[in-house]
């Protein structure tokens, strides 16, 4: 076993697929292939499996990758060291629903990485891809929401993955608006008020569920309704339509540039907001700077931070 197969590994599973891990590697398929499959051989277990539709994990390769992780990360460190280079590359990929607090976390960190080389992967994306991101170690954390409408089962999907929930911080729901909207000045809004302006809300593809939504109103009848994929596009409409979305209220700062409000909504539900790992395997250092930074922007938003310790299931 050489640390060359190993970083192999690590940069398949970060690609995705064996095709693009070979150009990035720039090796051909074939020879990358063969080094896994030696590597297979010499430990005795199955790294990958298989299939027509590409080369996924398998358990064995799970805890594999989790140990081929920190050696070779402590590999860096020590050539680090003893090379005088302290620009160590970092390597770490984030899912997340759209959450502007994420975002901000994210260039927080990277800010204060001293001009380290990395390679970070921010995904805003759906739902269902987080938890597909976290179970197949594309990506080392999600960030989602639970309530008591979706509490059920999204902790049956996370057990049955091997993922587990770190609780963040609770929400009461607010909508977001445009600062020029009719109902920006209110002190607070009810599902009434906005009954006539268009509820905008992000797809989920085929995943789309009531318990995957990002929005705690899923299961409700809105006169009109807009489905978008991504963030800037949901702050367009709020702003030219006079729609809304429902969140935890957290804007963001300068991520929406001034132009979005939040107000509370009233509702007896709220949103515990919190992060994913993969239990087979630990936080790089990387990661764990991630999360760090984000526990950080929380707190700097008022918000009280849970411990580990906190009941997730009501």
């Amino acid at each position: 076993m050489t640390l060359q197969q190993l970083k192999y590994v690590i940069t398949i599973v970060n690609c995705g697929s064996l095709s693009e891990a070979a150009k990035q590697l720039y090796i051909s398929q074939p020879s990358l292939s063969n080094a896994v499959k030696e590597l297979e051989k010499e430990l005795g277990i199955e790294i990958f499996r298989r299939t027509p539709r590409g080369m996924t994990l398998s358990s064995e390769g799970t805890e594999f990758l989790s140990y081929a992780r920190q050696v070779v990360e402590q590999a860096e460190l020590l050539e680090a060291h003893y090379s005088g280079d302290k620009k160590i590359k970092r390597i770490c990929s984030i899912s997340t629903q759209h959450y502007a607090f994420a975002v901000e976390a994210f260039v927080i960190m990277l800010s204060e990485l001293d001009h380290e080389s990395y390679e970070y992967t921010l995904r805003e994306t759906r739902t269902g891809e987080i938890i597909e991101d976290v179970k197949d170690l594309n990506s080392e954390v999600g960030i989602l929401f639970i309530n008591d409408f979706n509490r059920k089962v999204i902790l049956k999907l996370l057990k049955e993955n091997n993922l587990v929930f770190h609780p963040l911080f609770r929400a009461d729901p607010h909508v977001f608006i445009s600062k020029e909207h009719p109902l920006a000045k209110e002190k607070q809004v009810t599902y009434e008020q906005l009954e006539d302006y268009p509820f905008v809300c992000f797809e989920q593809g085929q995943l789309n569920s009531f318990y995957f939504s990002e929005e705690i109103c899923s299961t409700r009848t809105f006169k009109k309704q807009i489905h978008v994929s991504d963030r800037a596009t949901l702050f367009n409409l709020l702003g030219g339509l006079n729609g809304y979305t429902i969140s935890s209220g957290v804007l963001g700062s300068d991520i929406n540039s001034g132009t979005i409000t939040a107000v509370p909504l009233v509702t007896d539900e709220d949103m515990l907001l919190g992060w994913i790992e993969n239990s087979r395997t630990g936080l790089s250092n990387a990661a764990k700077r991630y999360v760090d930074t984000l526990k950080k922007v929380i707190d700097s938003y008022g918000f009280i931070l849970l411990d580990e310790s906190s009941d997730i299931s009501q």
